[in-house]
């Protein structure tokens, strides 16, 4: 197995120099410092553990760029979503497992190494189930293992169409489950999972699941974590006061036992005594920015919740661009924009905006994956290799995830190993060109 040596590496106590770390199978078997490097040892710039990527829909990849045209004068997330679901009504689970595999290439190729994959396309095309109520599960099974990335799979609740228990749309057919048949869907997708997979649920969000739904659904996480959109868009907080006089997250938060299991995702309308009890309550906040300002959704509160103690983790949801430094940078400069100030997400121990970003999402996101992560012994030997030749790296110091994040191109990840296994050299994934190539067919067709 490969023993690595890096001029640096971002240990759980922070960077330390001449790092030589061995791998025996899928794990890091040993981390040595101030070292000089051996002979037969592979030689890099920096490490950084892998990050994960929260939250992911992966199919949606093969309709970036489709919905860029104004389609009416009040153009949002709701006309978006009637351009998705017609994409998504021709697609068999052959066509999921090559579009998500090209998403799961971008992903490793960005510096991410586990993706928390929010699945919610169970149904044939008329809105039957498939004979192997897994079918699908198995499509985004297929997709992990051809590239290599670590997967939590969250397979989706969904049963109605808005608060109240409403009856689904027709757009909706390919999602819809009941109790009963979510069951049956959990246990034949746990059957289909690698070994170092990790198996959650995601109800899809208060829109869809009856609060008497949710209580049902929670067993069958049984230890794994537990996902759930919520107050994405204002529309959403409007509808769910008029139903129930409470936000969306409030309800969820006075209803349920949220927990460090739960990851909320977006939660991006939260009001002060929201924002302050999901900060309190363990849980993370699971957000999407480059996604949430392509949709117009709105900007999450990061400044006071990281403040008061909150976690955070980063997806790439829609997956319109795919790039983990673009994901926190927008993290950062979100906040610029609306409070017309720099360097907002730091503190007093600190000072470093990349670091902060960085720190908080790592650790967020494996809470959110059902994972440990960094580079220790015993750990996954996920790892991301940093260029310190790269124009944007020359003379990095204390500022190297500044640099990464703020003013690098994604030609700054160097080398990705994922459970050990080198999937991405001089940038490039090792397999990037045929899943290219399956991934061009498919969508093609789609388009044709």
């Amino acid at each position: 197995m490969p023993t690595l040596w890096f001029e640096r590496a971002l240990l759980p106590d922070g960077w330390v120099r001449r790092v030589r770390i061995s791998v025996a199978g899928a794990f890091i078997s040993a981390v040595e410092t101030d070292v000089a490097p051996q002979p037969d040892d592979q030689r890099h710039g920096a490490a950084l553990p892998g990050l994960c990527n929260v939250h992911s829909h992966g199919f949606q990849r093969g309709m970036a760029g489709l919905s860029e045209r104004r389609g009416r004068p009040d153009d949002d997330f709701w006309s978006w979503r009637a351009v998705m679901y017609r994409f998504l009504d021709r697609l068999t689970p052959d066509d999921i497992a090559a579009i998500t595999a090209q998403a799961y290439v971008e992903m490793l190729e960005s510096g991410f190494t586990r993706v928390g994959e929010f699945h919610y396309l169970h149904n044939d095309v008329s809105g039957a189930r498939y004979a192997d109520p897994a079918e699908t599960a198995g499509a985004i099974v297929a997709a992990a293992e051809a590239s290599g990335i670590g997967l939590t799979l969250l397979p989706v609740f969904y049963a109605h169409a808005d608060f109240g228990g409403a009856p689904p749309a027709p757009g909706q057919r390919r999602f819809i489950s009941n109790v009963d048949g979510f069951a049956r869907l959990v246990e034949a997708s746990r059957a289909k999972l690698p070994a170092d997979a990790v198996l959650g649920i995601a109800p899809h969000s208060l829109r869809a699941v009856t609060l008497d739904e949710l209580e049902a659904i929670i067993p069958l996480a049984e230890s794994g974590p537990i996902h759930i959109h919520a107050s994405e868009q204002i529309r959403e907080v409007e509808a769910c006061l008029r139903w129930s006089s409470a936000r969306p997250v409030e309800l969820l938060l006075d209803h349920g036992e949220i927990d460090a299991r739960w990851c909320l995702i977006h939660s991006t309308h939260v009001d002060e005594r929201e924002r302050a009890q999901l900060a309190a309550s363990g849980a993370v906040a699971g957000l999407c920015p480059v996604t949430e300002a392509n949709l117009g959704d709105g900007v999450f509160p990061a400044v006071e919740y990281l403040a008061a103690g909150g976690r955070i983790g980063v997806g790439t949801d829609s997956n319109i661009l795919i790039d983990a430094a673009s994901e926190l940078r927008a993290i950062e400069y979100s906040q610029r924009l609306t409070r017309r100030k720099r360097a907002l997400l730091v503190d007093d121990a600190e000072p470093s905006v990349g670091a902060k970003l960085f720190a908080s999402a790592h650790a967020g996101g494996a809470q959110a994956l059902g994972i440990k992560s960094g580079i220790a012994v015993d750990n996954a030997a996920d790892l991301v290799a940093l260029d310190l030749d790269h124009p944007a790296m020359i003379g990095a110091g204390a500022d190297l995830l500044d640099r990464w994040i703020f003013a690098a191109r994604p030609g700054a990840i160097d080398g990705v190993w994922r459970a050990g296994r080198k999937l991405v050299d001089h940038g490039r994934h090792i397999a990037a060109d045929a899943i290219a190539a399956r991934y061009r067919h498919t969508v093609a067709a789609l388009l044709a």
